[in-house]
């Protein structure tokens, strides 16, 4: 089954369902003499955790706004007790539906804390959902243009309407372009503020679930001006906050009980195909049970896909699992060990 030539019919389906030991601490974590980050097998240093930095702004509504304006879009960083200047970064996607969700669900946590006491600089994000984008009931097709002007690309909206069955469906579509923006621009901000946190830009990973792994997979897979250059600074001038002039390359993408969802949508409205052989490397783990939200098929389409291009991928499937596996374990290895695995593995850290 092909998924990329889909178009909004998909996406009405699944808007209608989704609702230590080693070193002492401070030690410094050097590099070898190539600049490949060092990373510890064991927890090894305690975490500090800046929260709440603004890593952009956007456009938003409330429920009775007329106009929009600009808000406030939050990350928190993790990042080890160590005085390194060469760690590798994970950003982190939470899941919601686009309709809502949070950087600090405690599985984040608990991940975030598992990666930055090896020696990892964890980001976790929050992104506009469908509960920044006001009340559309009782417009038009013409005032909901309108409204969510500077908000989404008009061809994006007028796409949706041909594939949504209500105005919720169609905020959470506008939702998904949002989140898509705002995931870009976290990363911009990491690579800009890269210096701070001794974050080695070759060694960028990109995770989510759910919702959060639509957008990580779009996220790597998209050109770089996708999902960031459809609407002119003019329309949204709070792009100017999102660090237009930095640019990335995602190393390893993470997985969980996603799809290819907003790649489908992307290519309905651009008719732009872009998976192609120098896409980020893929993990994915996905529950083999019936699940509509995000079919198991969709992960077996995407490594499909990626085998077509012969680049790397791993599924590494949940027998007896559905969405939302959190605690899944593999061999005796939940999610964080699994994908601590595979990103040490195929980035070649130096695992100590």
């Amino acid at each position: 089954m092909s998924y990329h030539n889909l178009r909004f019919p998909t996406l009405v389906c699944f808007l209608l369902l989704l609702v230590g030991c080693g070193a002492e601490l401070g030690e410094e974590t050097a590099s070898n003499e190539e600049g490949v980050p060092i990373v510890k097998s064991a927890s090894t240093y305690s975490v500090s955790i800046e929260e709440d930095i603004t890593y952009a702004e956007g456009l938003a509504h409330s429920g009775v706004s007329t106009s929009s304006f600009a808000i406030p879009i939050l990350l928190d960083v993790y990042y080890p007790d160590n005085t390194s200047t060469n760690r590798p970064v994970y950003m982190f996607i939470h899941g919601g539906g686009f309709n809502g969700g949070t950087k600090t669900k405690p599985e984040i946590i608990d991940m975030a804390n598992h990666y930055a006491s090896r020696g990892w600089v964890f980001v976790s994000i929050d992104y506009r959902t469908a509960e920044e984008l006001g009340s559309v009931d009782g417009f038009t097709r013409e005032q909901v243009l309108a409204y969510y002007n500077g908000i989404a690309p008009q061809e994006w909206i007028e796409n949706a309407f041909d594939g949504v069955e209500n105005l919720d469906q169609l905020k959470q579509s506008i939702a998904m372009y949002t989140a898509q923006r705002d995931s870009k621009a976290a990363l911009r901000w990491i690579v800009a503020n890269s210096d701070i946190y001794g974050v080695n830009t070759d060694y960028i990973s990109v995770g989510g679930a759910s919702a959060g792994a639509i957008t990580t997979v779009a996220l790597g897979i998209t050109d770089q001006g996708d999902f960031r250059d459809e609407i002119s600074i003019e329309d949204d001038p709070t792009l100017s906050t999102t660090n237009l002039d930095e640019s990335y390359v995602v190393k390893s993408m993470t997985y969980f009980w996603g799809s290819n969802l907003k790649l489908d949508v992307f290519e309905s409205v651009y008719a732009l195909y872009r998976y192609d052989s120098n896409d980020p490397e893929l993990f994915m783990a996905h529950g083999d049970q019936y699940d509509p939200v995000t079919p198991y098929e969709e992960a077996l389409e995407l490594q499909t896909i990626y085998d077509s291009l012969d680049v790397h991928s791993e599924l590494v499937t949940l027998y007896g699992k559905g969405h939302g596996a959190w605690n899944a374990e593999v061999d005796g290895k939940g999610l964080s060990e699994l994908t601590f695995d595979f990103i040490v593995d195929r980035q070649n850290l130096i695992l100590e």
